[in-house]
């Protein structure tokens, strides 16, 4: 998806060997900035387009596939590990705030608003973050997406039984992360046409699977729990057709420091690639 040249680095989060895009300015060097995607994503979809964008406009800008995903390392593929996720947002902004000898900044898109404010609340290098089209669920609000308290059940349940066989048989079971038809999937049509459609979502480097011992540690993560130690300033892009804008305000309100809620029209995936959301001009 995205036009700008990049280039290819690796770099550790202490265990796993992480691989990213490095897209640099015109001039050569700027400011940077940590870009990650939404949850089951790899770097070629929504943060390599916002990255392009963001070094047009003189920054520095690293993406990265997470742990499980993509390029980088982790056993047990396209499995969704917030807590891990965590790990490799710091490592990331430690290693590029390394190379430029100064603090970075941090732009989450979708599910990675949550996993990033852990990474700052926990102490990741991160001077300025933002954010576009935040999933910030809970447990009390994520039944609304996965078919009530029995859907968030079933998942759960199917999640815990794939955990047992993978470490009785070391065999991993994995749903589509989005499928039209799929009542097991990750995603349905609800998010729009994203990740069914070569010229937005549905990139050659992307699996489309999600290991369904993910369920848990997905379902129970509260991506709102630390925003009270986020004391950097923060923007966050957010629309009433998003996910949980009732969240994000929410969210929003119990930040520590200096903090704008700016409000765009467009559904969540709108928020991924379209220009006319005006996210991409973040800088």
């Amino acid at each position: 998806m995205a036009s700008q040249k990049f280039e290819r680095v690796t770099f550790d989060n202490g265990n796993v060997r992480l691989v990213g895009h490095l897209f640099k300015p015109a001039a050569g060097v700027g400011p940077g900035v940590v870009v990650t995607g939404s949850w089951t994503t790899v770097k070629e979809q929504m943060a390599d387009h916002y990255a392009a964008k963001l070094a047009e406009q003189g920054l520095t800008a690293l993406t990265f596939d997470f742990t499980h995903y993509g390029e980088s390392g982790g056993d047990i593929r396209e499995f969704e590990n917030p807590l891990e996720k965590v790990k490799d947002i710091s490592a990331a902004a430690r290693w590029l705030s390394g190379i430029l000898g100064e603090p970075v900044g941090g732009l989450a898109i979708c599910a990675s608003a949550g996993y990033m404010s852990y990474a700052i609340a926990e102490g990741a290098p991160i001077a300025a973050f933002a954010s576009v089209a935040a999933w910030l669920h809970n447990p009390e609000t994520v039944a609304t997406v996965y078919g009530g308290a029995e859907g968030v059940r079933q998942r759960t349940q199917d999640g815990e039984a794939a955990r047992k066989l993978y470490q009785d048989t070391g065999v991993v079971h994995h749903v589509p992360a989005y499928s039209a038809t799929d009542p097991k999937a990750g995603m349905g049509t609800a998010v729009g046409d994203y990740y069914s459609n070569p010229a937005t979502g549905a990139v050659p480097e992307w699996s489309n699977r999600l290991a369904v011992l993910s369920w848990p540690e997905w379902l129970g993560y509260d991506g709102s729990a630390r925003a009270k130690e986020v004391e950097i300033p923060t923007l966050m892009i957010h629309s009433e057709d998003a996910a949980f804008p009732e969240n994000v305000r929410r969210f929003t309100g119990m930040l520590a420091g200096p903090h704008e809620l700016l409000w765009r029209k467009g559904t969540q995936t709108d928020f991924y690639y379209r220009p006319e959301q005006g996210a991409a001009r973040i800088s």
